[in-house]
């Protein structure tokens, strides 16, 4: 067995002092302390919190998003995510129009078995609605997938309001979870011509074609729709602005219960002031065209403390890369043509630490990042808590590590960060998959150990 010894323990019932014993890839056991036996690896980890590995589901990796294929794939994605301290990553499968359900799950098996540092589970983003797909949602559930996805943007992948109901009714016997795009498409490509015909070109272009009125009526209408529907479970992903969050108070004001919402460390930390950031001969501010856009600071404002209320229940990246050069810069004179995203996998659980554990304390952060993406798509009790039985995906944090995110020094495979320059506090130390250390201070071990989560 591998034992981690006096450890501040972040566990279901609160957090306390002892050791974990990690026996092949299961935790065997937490206790005050446990005696080493011969044979027995012991590992002093006094001064660190120990959290049941965190997990990122919102990922795009090795994907093609209808401009380009995304600069990182399952192999650079997760190993990038575990050096971070990430044990799992919940990817976006895509059944695009034309393609089954089952041959897109087999698709994304094909890209990522084999070659993960991070376990890996799969969504199934659904671009059209039929007979066949409506049959194919069981066939999905029996092999593994409890949580969807549709849009209201993208014309290459939204749903209208009527197939966004039939989804919603045909997943509630099922008890699977929906997860939605929340941007109004129609008015979004309106506006994209209104600004680009008035001249407005640059990466300045992007969040004025986007405003939070098209994330929030989306929003709202989602939810009325889930209401529909009986009160179906839907998960709002990347929560954005003042005016969404309002619109689910309000939901859950009149009484719906199965709402879930969730924002990325770029909603909590930056604005939409960078799309005009100096460099790059003025494209640089194309390293934050992501959709939904950086908001304005109230929204910012309106986020972290929905946060730290308890509104937000995960954070996850949308990490969807692409190179500034070569990629994104294939967008200049039209910021229409930029690819949609951002790159976060790798320092997600820094930038959350290091904002917000003050605030949270390593409960919340336990809370926000691990225990409850394990709750809300289908792995508790086996993933997102230390306790007996658990895998053993661990994260071993020094909460006392200062050091700065560097697109030089970053193990993701894009020439950039959205948070160059950041300054941490708190870093993984050690990080566990399967039991096997993959990470050790923001390096990779080599080890693959990560593996397909049945959920």
């Amino acid at each position: 067995m591998r034992i981690l010894t006096n450890g501040t323990l972040v566990t279901p019932e609160g957090v306390r002092e002892g050791d974990v014993a990690l026996d092949g890839n299961k935790i065997a056991r937490v206790a005050d302390h446990i005696e080493p036996v011969e044979g027995d690896e012991v590992v002093d980890v006094r001064g660190c919190w120990v959290f049941p590995g965190f997990i990122d589901a919102h990922t795009h990796l090795q994907c093609w998003t209808g401009m380009d294929w995304t600069a990182d794939s399952f192999e650079t994605g997760t190993r990038a995510a575990a050096c971070g301290g990430t044990t799992t990553v919940v990817d976006y499968a895509t059944a695009d129009r034309g393609v089954t359900m089952p041959d897109a799950l087999a698709e994304w098996h094909k890209r990522a078995d084999g070659t993960c540092t991070a376990n890996y589970a799969f969504h199934m983003a659904l671009a059209e609605w039929n007979e066949r797909n409506r049959r194919d949602l069981a066939v999905m559930r029996e092999n593994g997938v409890c949580s969807f996805k549709t849009y209201f943007a993208y014309d290459h992948l939204r749903l209208d309001d009527a197939d966004t109901l039939e989804v919603l009714e045909a997943l509630k016997p099922l008890g699977g979870i929906l997860c939605v795009h929340c941007e109004n498409g129609t008015l979004v490509d309106r506006l994209q011509q209104r600004v680009f015909d008035s001249g407005v070109t640059g990466p300045e272009g992007h969040p004025l074609s986007r405003p939070d009125v098209c994330e929030a009526e989306a929003i709202s209408r989602l939810l009325y729709i889930a209401h529909l529907a009986g009160d179906a479970k839907v998960n709002v992903v990347h929560l954005s602005t003042k005016l969404g969050l309002e619109a689910i108070r309000s939901a859950k004001a009149r009484g719906q219960k199965n709402i879930y919402v969730e924002t990325c460390p770029q909603y909590l930390l930056l604005d939409d002031t960078r799309y005009k950031e100096e460099g790059d001969d003025g494209f640089a501010g194309a390293k934050y065209v992501m959709s939904p856009p950086l908001r304005k600071p109230a929204d910012v404002a309106a986020l972290r403390e929905a946060l730290i209320g308890g509104e937000i229940d995960t954070i996850a990246t949308d990490h969807c890369s692409f190179n500034l050069h070569g990629q994104k810069d294939r967008g200049r004179g039209d910021f229409r043509k930029i690819p949609n995203g951002g790159a976060g996998i790798e320092h997600r659980p820094a930038l959350i630490a290091t904002s917000f554990a003050e605030q949270v304390g390593p409960e919340g952060l336990c809370r926000l990042m691990s225990e409850n993406p394990a709750k809300v798509f289908g792995m508790w009790p086996r993933k997102g808590r230390l306790a007996e039985g658990a895998d053993a995906d661990v994260c071993v944090w020094d909460p006392e590590a200062r050091w700065t995110i560097h697109a030089a020094t970053q193990h993701q495979a894009v020439d950039h960060t959205p948070y160059e320059g950041f300054a941490c506090r708190g870093r993984a130390h050690l990080v566990y998959v399967g039991g096997e250390l993959v990470a050790q201070d923001g390096e990779p071990t080599g080890a693959r150990p990560g593996a397909f989560v049945s959920r």
